[in-house]
């Protein structure tokens, strides 16, 4: 009986897991390598973590444009079932453009600029 009772609590609490990583929002940092200064070229960053379920893009702007020749890590995922992924592009800050990282996770696009002077 005692053995029962323990797999029925072992199957609910990983039940409950599963029920916990549904559906999680992601954590989103985006920043330079090199501290941003204007017309110094740099590599603007944007890395995604803690998400669930795999379902994403990221998309990094330019005054609201995509920009080209952007790199993109491969999605990975950590022990917990959460993922995460970092998109990259070399570029050069100018003080009159603004850029952002657009980060669609379950069809729900949301935007985070870049501050330059974090």
């Amino acid at each position: 009986m005692k053995a029962l009772t323990f797999a029925v609590a072992v199957v609910l609490l990983c039940f409950v897991d599963l029920i916990k990583t549904k559906e999680a929002p992601p954590k989103v940092q985006v920043y330079t390598r090199e501290p941003g200064k204007p017309e110094k070229p740099n590599t603007f960053i944007c890395h995604v973590s803690g998400f669930h379920p795999p379902e994403i893009t990221i998309e990094l702007l330019k005054n609201g444009k995509e920009m080209p020749d952007a790199k993109q890590t491969d999605l990975a995922f950590e022990e917990n079932w959460f993922y995460h992924m970092t998109k990259h592009v070399p570029f050069t800050p100018t003080k009159e453009d603004e850029f952002a990282c657009r980060v669609t996770h379950l069809g729900k696009p949301r935007i985070f600029n870049w501050d330059p002077d974090m």
